[in-house]
Order: C-alpha cells, then structure tokens, then sequence
C-alpha cells in the first residue's frame, strides 16, 4: 500500500534558508510533495521556492496559525509532515516520524527538539516551554517533551479534523491540547535542532509571545476546565464575603442589630457574584463535554491511521 505524503512548510522571508530546506527533505522522503505556503514575505521566497521545485500558494492572512489553517483545508494526503522553513528542522528525522505513525497507527508524531548549538534557542523560550508542558500535564495528565516544536507529523484523521481557531505561533499549543482532549495516540522522536543559517531570522518575540503564551494557558484553563476556573472565582468572592460578615454577624448577635449596611450589602452582593460564578462553571462544563463528544465524532469521521497487515 502505497501512502501519499506531504510535506508543509510555512514561511515567511526564509529567502536565505528555503531552498536548503525543500532540498533536505526532497532526499529525505523522495516520494512527497513537497508546498511552501508564503505568508506575505517582502523578500523572494515563492520565487526560490518555486526554482527548488516546491509546490507554492499563499495566505494573505498573517499568522502561522492562518497558514496551517489554510494548508490544511487544502491539501489532502495520507501523512502530513510540517515543519519551519528555517532549515532549522532535521529532514533525515522525517523518515523515522512517518514510520513510527504508520507503525504504529498513530495520529501525530511530535519531533522532539535537541539542540545542536546554543544559538538555536533562547531561555526564555525554554522557560517558556517548561511551563507550558508542565501545565497541561497538569491539565489533562499528560503532556510532550517539546509543546511548541514545529515539526511534526499527522495522521488524516488529525488534520482533517482539527478546527484551527488561532491565528500566531500559539499554534503548536493547540495542536497539542486538541491531541490532548481527544486523547488521541501520539508519540515523541528526538531530532536535532540547529541554529539559523545567516540571512536567515526568527520572527519570535519574547516578550510579546511571551504574553501570548501566558494568555492563551489562561484561555485554556477557563474553555477546558470551567467548573475548576469559575469555582477559584466563586471561592474567592465567597472567602472575602464570610471574612465581611464575621463581624456584623458577632455585632448582630450582642446586640440584635446591624449598625454597618453598606458592609451587609457589600456582602450580600460578594455572595451573589459567588453563586453566580459557581453556576456558570457547572453550566460551561456540561457546554465543554458536548463540545469534546462532537469533536471525536468528527475525528471518527475520519479514516484510521494506516496499520500494516
């Protein structure tokens, strides 16, 4: 049985470092297609993409998470590999990836990122990913080594049936939690990672991806854990509420009266804002489970991932 791959790769000015690439993963996996997705570039990557011998499109929308949408309503094939087109990726850990998913039917295959020069990562990007990994571990009980490595490979059955929502890099993120959610069968495969060649530049902010990533591990603990998000809420507003009432409540049983009401009201209304969080945390978390229940029926909809006989 003969399985149709292809290879994605977004870029976005790797006029210095596509060719490199689309030509490493040409020798790597022979068979594939291999598409350059440009996003907007100012230099001329779709013209040496094109003379390597990709197949070239584009998406106007900025974003790396607009391309892999946009690559992955497009294109159809059995094994999607996607990686940068930094040349920062090891091409020859792609035969290894497409194995082990085919092997053992699995839905994604992660490429692990070992790091072959201090050049190729920066420690706030390793902070970062640490805490990334350690709260969804946190959050569905397991996570991956490398939660924002880009290089990966992907059953039909995932791509197809992956709702791309975000728009930037936190798009790694979500590959991995809607992995996660659906409590897929994925796996991990170390590969070398290398610094950038010259010319060749990370469109990386630390700081303002920073905030992205620490925005979206608070987006995601309130759309995939509402009853525990809400419920902190509603403890906090409950606690301050009781720790007001104390004492009009000692004043109240002395003297039978209730001398401070603007303190009363105040913890009336702590107390409401409190009944109300907890019940928005039981509604969206009966919201949360329909929506998971209609997310594995679109992933079963999809053909298995390939075991061999």
């Amino acid at each position: 049985m003969t399985l149709s791959i292809a290879v994605l790769l977004p870029c976005y000015n790797e006029e210095a470092a596509i060719a490199q690439t689309i030509a490493g993963f040409r020798a790597a996996l022979p068979g594939a297609t291999i598409y350059v997705y440009d996003n907007n570039s100012q230099d001329r990557t779709i013209d040496v993409a094109r003379a390597a011998g990709a197949v070239v499109r584009s998406e106007r929308m900025q974003g790396k998470g607009n391309v892999v949408r946009r690559m992955f309503a497009d294109i159809d094939a059995d094994i999607y590999v996607m990686a940068d087109g930094d040349a920062t990726y090891d091409p020859n850990a792609a035969p290894a990836m497409v194995t082990r998913l085919v092997e053992e039917g699995l839905d994604m295959i992660v490429g692990t990122r070992v790091h072959e020069a201090a050049e190729a990562y920066r420690r706030g990007h390793v902070l970062g990913n640490r805490a990334m990994t350690g709260f969804l571990a946190g959050l569905f009980g397991r996570s991956f080594t490398d939660i924002f490595s880009g290089y990966r490979a992907f059953s039909r059955r995932f791509v197809k049936s992956f709702p791309v929502l975000s728009a930037g890099f936190e798009i790694e993120t979500e590959i991995s939690v809607h992995a996660l959610e659906l409590k897929m069968p994925v796996g991990e495969v170390e590969t070398p990672y290398f610094a950038r060649i010259e010319g060749s530049h990370s469109k990386l902010n630390t700081y303002r991806d920073g905030l992205r990533i620490l925005r979206t591990i608070v987006t995601l603990y309130r759309i995939e854990r509402p009853m525990l998000f809400f419920g902190w809420i509603a403890s906090l507003f409950a606690t301050l509420a009781i720790v007001l009432a104390i004492p009009l409540v000692v004043t109240y049983a002395h003297t039978g009266l209730v001398p401070r009401f603007p303190t009363a009201i105040l913890v009336t209304g702590l107390m409401i804002l409190a009944f109300l969080n907890l019940f928005t945390g039981l509604i969206l978390d009966t919201v949360v489970r329909g929506r998971r229940e209609m997310r594995r029926l679109a992933y079963l909809a999809q053909p298995g991932p390939f075991r061999p006989s």
